[in-house]
């Protein structure tokens, strides 16, 4: 559950080992922020997937729309917002409960803290495996070529007209003063 995802995301291994055929998917090239800091992400493409709440006696089922992703996956897919507002679910994450409408009452799809803290324990160490990787060394060399030179400057820090030095404390023997505008109103 991410409910600060606007995308529905399924990993490219998930949908392998679903068996699902790769002609349903529809390619796109919409990208999408989010995954990697200051990067884009290309999606591998979009796949319609129906997919069912709770067992035969009360259930819901809709289509949802997924992006397919081929990065490495510490969970089989996220639901993000676009299911949360098809479902009308609401997301607890305290409790870790996903709870929604249907005709034969709400439906409450839970999961234990043990499987929670597993998923988070891959998904650091995921992390901690991407950091020591030469991708990131290459991703920082990048970002160090892209940023701007901190010795160009677009601007002047040369006092304008209608300015005057002031002692910052009078009381001192350092004598550091500071400029001040002359325009300024009293406030």
């Amino acid at each position: 559950m991410d409910g600060g995802s606007g995308l529905n995301i399924m990993y490219a291994e998930t949908l392998d080992t679903m068996g699902v055929d790769r002609a349903r998917i529809r390619p796109t090239g919409a990208p999408f922020h989010g995954i990697m800091l200051g990067k884009q992400a290309m999606p591998l493409g979009q796949i319609d997937l129906p997919i069912t709440f709770r067992g035969p006696s009360n259930y819901r089922m809709k289509t949802l729309i997924f992006e397919e992703v081929g990065f490495h996956r510490t969970y089989h897919a996220i639901l993000g917002r676009p299911c949360y507002a098809k479902f009308m679910a609401i997301p607890n994450y305290t409790y870790l409960k996903l709870k929604m409408p249907s005709p034969g009452g709400v439906i409450t799809v839970s999961t234990s803290f043990q499987c929670a803290y597993e998923c988070e324990v891959e998904c650091c160490d995921h992390a901690i495996a991407i950091i020591a990787s030469r991708e990131l060394v290459a991703l920082r060399q990048e970002v160090a070529e892209e940023a701007p030179d901190p010795k160009w400057s677009t601007g002047s820090f040369e006092p304008v007209e209608g300015s005057k030095e002031v002692l910052v404390d009078p009381k001192s023997a350092e004598g550091k003063t500071v400029r001040i505008g002359t325009t300024l109103s009293s406030k």
